[in-house]
């Protein structure tokens, strides 16, 4: 059991990019963190260079079984319940309505909004519960990734977008009933980060380079890191709800 943590988070999509960043920016700020990505081998060399402040659970993040497993080997391995879920693992699906891959768009779904749904309303469940006592002397955060096109509709994604509109509103849906009782839930937007997220979501070396010829430098994952370590950094009473973080030079979407 590994003890004199401040806090303990739950990241998913931990393997890379977004994910990566803020598990590093949480063990830096004294955090306890359980991740979850699908790269096992990934996972364990997470676990081997950071130590004890990270212990992880490899498996789909719309996996219910492997969710459930984020929140108990929390308390195994840390002796504290999670009070930090950042809900970050999803996929991406380019092309617009008329061009998007039906065959991909189910699977899409299932992680991106299914998935998510799973993960936030059991750490809702926990943390409703544990701020009953705890109130306004702790704080108690579900951090959501959306994504700026799931505020604003892009032609190059649109079918994805499509998806993170749905989470926009698990995420509104969850404040308004959840942030009465003390846990504050927030949404976290980015524009184009530089991640493997694109080669996932089918853009090629060509699209990502318009993307940084005319938007660059683009943000990678420490930027979101930053915005999300300053969001649950925050005196438990004081709640940001939605924060958009894009490169500066990105004017849509």
């Amino acid at each position: 059991m590994s003890k004199g943590h401040t806090r303990i988070a739950a990241v998913t999509g931990a393997t890379s990019g977004i994910g990566e960043a803020t598990v590093r920016k949480f063990v830096a700020a004294g955090f306890g963190v359980v991740g979850n990505g699908r790269n096992a081998a990934k996972l364990t060399e997470l676990e081997n260079e950071i130590g004890s402040a990270f212990c992880s659970v490899a498996g789909d993040a719309s996996d219910d079984t492997v969710l459930e497993k984020l929140f108990v080997l929390a308390n195994e391995h840390f002796g504290k319940p999670v009070d930090i879920v950042v809900a970050n693992a999803g996929r991406g699906l380019g092309g617009s309505i008329s061009d998007a891959d039906l065959s991909q768009f189910e699977d899409l779904l299932k992680i991106n909004v299914t998935g998510t749904l799973a993960l936030i309303q059991k750490a809702a469940r926990r943390m409703v519960e544990a701020q009953q006592n705890s109130y306004p002397k702790a704080a108690a955060d579900i951090v959501i990734i959306g994504s700026v096109v799931g505020r604003h509709i892009s032609p190059f994604s649109a079918a994805y977008g499509a998806s993170k509109f749905a989470v926009h509103a698990l995420a509104e849906g969850l404040r308004r009933e959840v942030g009465p009782k003390g846990v504050r839930v927030s949404l976290v937007e980015p524009g184009f980060v530089l991640s493997g997220f694109q080669a996932g979501a089918g853009y090629t070396d060509k699209m990502v380079q318009n993307f940084e010829n005319k938007f660059g430098p683009l943000l990678v994952g420490d930027d979101v890191a930053n915005a999300i370590h300053y969001i649950v950094t925050q005196p438990p009473h004081v709640h940001i709800s939605d924060m958009i973080v894009r490169p500066t030079r990105e004017d849509y979407p």
